[in-house]
């Protein structure tokens, strides 16, 4: 088992444990974008949106709504990205 995990709060990472190679090398795409200090200062672009969005299908491990605490899956994770601020 994994300690990967994700955890999604308004619409951007808030917090991570990316191990495998893959998931790091993703996570470092999407920082090398610019990242605030904060989740709720990070406005992302289309560019970030994607990278994150390529980082869930990469995770292998939980991802979670830091808002509610309720677990999601790949697909409403990727959606919430997409569509937070529309």
């Amino acid at each position: 088992m994994s300690d990967e995990y994700l955890s999604l709060k308004w619409g951007t990472l808030k917090a991570w444990n990316c191990v495998s190679e893959k998931s790091r090398d993703i996570l470092c795409k999407y920082m090398s974008l610019g990242m605030e200090f904060g989740a709720m200062q990070q406005h992302d672009t289309p560019e970030q949106k994607q990278a994150i969005c390529d980082l869930i299908d990469a995770i292998d491990g939980p991802i979670h709504n830091d808002w509610t605490g309720d677990a999601m899956t790949k697909d409403e994770a990727k959606a919430y990205v997409l569509g937070y601020g529309r």
